[in-house]
Parts: C-alpha cells; structure tokens; sequence
C-alpha cells in the first residue's frame, strides 16, 4: 500500500526525520515475503526485478495453488469423448481442459489413483500437465516429416508429437541420460507409438553428428524450474541465481547445436518451464545473434497473455 502512494505515505526515520527511500521498502517487503512464503531472498530479488512487487506477489500466491490433475488422451488409441465415458463411469470428476486443446482432461478428484487405471496401463492416456502440450502444439510437426526431441524423456511431448504425426514420418527421441530414457522406452511402448527412435547422445552434440538433418525440432530445455514452483515447492530454497547461470549457458550450447541439425527452412522450437528472462528471452537474442540467418515466427497459439 505504500509503494502504490509512496510520497504521502512513506515514513521518515529517526532522529533527523529523513524520508525512508523506496528502496528501503522494497528491500523490506522482499525479505517479508521471501519469510512468509517460504523462499530463498535472492530469488524473491530475482522476481522482483522481473516482475516488480505487486506482480510478484500474484505470482507467489498463485504457485502455491494447487493445479488440476491433467491427462492427455492418446488419439492412437481412443477417441477424448470415449475415454471420459469410462472415466466418469470409475467415479472420476472431469472436464475438457480448455476450448484450445482437442485431447486434453482436467481431473478433479478421482476414487482410484489415475496413473493406475485398466484405460492407463492399456495407453488411452499420459498424465501431462497443461503447459507441456503448448511446445508441442507450436511445434506443429506435420505427417511423414522427420522430427527431433532433444530432451525427451520421460516421453510425455515424444509421444503427443507422434500422435499428431499418426505414427508417420520418424521422431528421434533424445535425452542425455540413459536412466530416464527406461521411462520413454516405457511410455513409448503403452502408448502404442511405432515412428520414434530412443536415442542417448548430449545434445550439445547432434549439430555435428546430425547436420541439417531434422524438418522440425523441439528443444524443451534444462532449466531452473522456477515457472513450476506450484508442482515442486522444493524449488523455492533449492535454487540460487548462480544455479541459473549455469543453466543458461547449457541451453545457449543446446539451442545451437538444435539450430545447426535443422533444415534449411525448418521450425525449432525452443521452451521452458522457468520465468526467468535469463533462460528465455536471453536465450533467444543469443541465438538470433549468432546465427543471422534464422528468425522468430508466430507460435500459432491464439490463447494466453503476451508476457
């Protein structure tokens, strides 16, 4: 309330009266809500820089508000509507996720644990946040194209880009580690996806192996996590500014190596799941920068705020 009439009611300090300085208060008020929601200071400063205050304190209350369960159907198998039927007919609450999302289910409460449904284990749905669908969808990749992947696992955009691709074409499936890539193997495997390659190479390294080689890639890049504190509130003491810096130049060194295994004329698209304009937007003027000949196009996604 002070910041928003900061001349008339700011406070003065003893003895000499001196007007306390806007900064004074916002260093304050930082070190208040980093307290009362349970943050680290310096990434309460890293939002307020970002956001300013009154926008980062939307922003911590809503993530720690609880999200709906979301599922996405898996249209090489069933059809969303028959896989609400029988849902609904286990007892589970659910409704389409929103008008921009054809495969998408919001899941209320449930009687049985979802990730252990006859309809999962047969492949009818992966569990899969709302956000997660959006790369793919912008992604857009298109039937018999060949696609990459370069962070995959556990396989949850793998997958929606080979149902959108109706099992065609050829989808590499990359993740530099070969523990996670079990669960892609897994998912692919109930999921009934035939046109995906599981592949364990550091990505940093498939603009040589792989040249100019993929119609379309999607890079879902490492990143600090700090757009996904409501899933994980774990992140709010376990990350540091310097935590972040490390992970901005792993993305500049992925999202090259991505550029140069595209075709000439090919769509990359680059996400995360931080709000940090250090791992976004940063990100991209890097690579604007070092490779002229690329440019930004419209995402396709008519739905959302510009940020």
């Amino acid at each position: 309330h002070v910041l928003t009439d900061f001349k008339a009611r700011r406070e003065t300090v003893l003895p000499d009266n001196t007007p306390r300085s806007r900064v004074d208060y916002i260093n304050r008020l930082a070190l208040d809500m980093a307290e009362l929601y349970g943050y680290i200071p310096e990434l309460v400063n890293l939002f307020f820089d970002t956001f300013g205050p009154h926008e980062t304190l939307e922003y911590i209350e809503s993530s720690d508000t609880p999200r709906p369960l979301v599922i996405r159907a898996n249209t090489l198998k069933v059809r969303r509507k028959d896989l609400a039927s029988a849902l609904l007919k286990r007892g589970v609450n659910l409704d389409p996720l929103a008008p921009w999302s054809k495969v998408g289910l919001k899941i209320y409460d449930s009687p049985i644990p979802i990730g252990a449904t006859p309809e999962y284990l047969s492949g009818h749905y992966m569990l899969q946040s709302a956000s997660s669908l959006c790369p793919v969808l912008a992604l857009n990749p298109q039937l018999r194209e060949k696609v990459l992947d370069m962070s995959a696992a556990p396989g949850g955009k793998t997958s929606y880009i080979s149902q959108l691709m109706r099992n065609t074409g050829l989808v590499y499936a990359n993740d530099l580690k070969r523990d996670r890539q079990k669960a892609t193997i897994g998912n692919l495997h109930r999921l009934g996806v035939t046109n995906a390659l599981v592949t364990q190479m550091d990505g940093r390294l498939l603009g040589k192996t792989h040249k100019n080689a993929f119609d379309r890639i999607l890079l879902d890049a490492p990143c600090s996590g700090l757009g996904v504190i409501s899933r994980d509130q774990s992140i709010k003491v376990s990350r540091t500014l310097e935590d972040v810096k490390k992970t901005v130049v792993l993305q500049k060194e992925l999202l090259s190596s991505g550029l140069q295994a595209l075709k000439v004329g090919g769509t990359m698209v680059y996400s995360t799941c931080s709000i940090c304009v250090h791992e976004n937007e940063e990100v991209v003027d890097y690579a604007l920068s070092k490779f002229p000949n690329i440019r930004i196009v419209d995402c396709g996604l008519n739905f959302g705020k510009p940020g």
